[in-house]
């Protein structure tokens, strides 16, 4: 392992989803890791002697010696969102708060929610629908990133149902990077 990055050492089994092929693999307590990105709650680690990268989820933050609390839903100002109307914003918001765990930047900057639409339904509540991409079609990491997208979703109160599929059409390409997307890339 590299000297110039922490060695984390696992404290116990984890189910960990490996990058890009997302097939979920079992990583046993005591194999060292390094953590490259903690963002939105998930971890991507490097295990050297499985010859890639892995991404961990909050739930299995203590794993790595760390502690996850999830955030609040949040309105589209930061604050703490507890009752009223559902407002896109607040969705907005939480989306912002899921990464691809090979690139430091949410899905909402690296351009690839397509659509959002948020639909009343009869019996109260609200479902969210969602189109989303990603950034290579072969990436295996779809399902991980779109869960997390829709588990946020649903923390959002109002909401009560949340669909996130993955598209393919239009192809994405990196002109859909929003300038904040692009300045952390170091692409401006």
């Amino acid at each position: 392992m590299s000297t110039d990055s922490p060695v984390t050492v696992l404290t116990r089994d984890i189910e960990a989803i490996q990058i890009p092929s997302g097939l979920t693999k079992k990583l046993h307590k005591g194999t060292p890791v390094i953590i490259t990105q903690a963002l939105g709650g998930t971890y991507t680690i490097v295990v050297e002697h499985s010859a890639g990268l892995f991404r961990v989820l909050a739930s299995d933050a203590d794993a790595l010696n760390k502690i996850h609390h999830e955030p609040a839903a949040q309105n589209g100002t930061g604050a703490a969102k507890a009752e009223g109307p559902l407002n896109e914003d607040e969705v907005w918001a939480q989306l912002k708060t899921c990464y691809d765990p090979e690139i430091p930047v949410n899905i909402v900057d690296l351009g690839l929610i397509y659509s959002l639409e948020i639909k009343p339904q009869e019996g109260g509540g609200n479902l969210v629908e969602v189109k989303m991409t990603l950034t290579a079609p072969g990436c295996g990491m779809g399902p991980s990133i779109a869960s997390d997208a829709q588990r946020k979703i649903l923390s959002i109160h109002g909401v009560t149902d949340a669909q996130v599929d993955v598209v393919w059409d239009p192809p994405w390409s990196a002109e859909r990077i929003s300038q904040e997307g692009k300045q952390k890339l170091g692409m401006v």
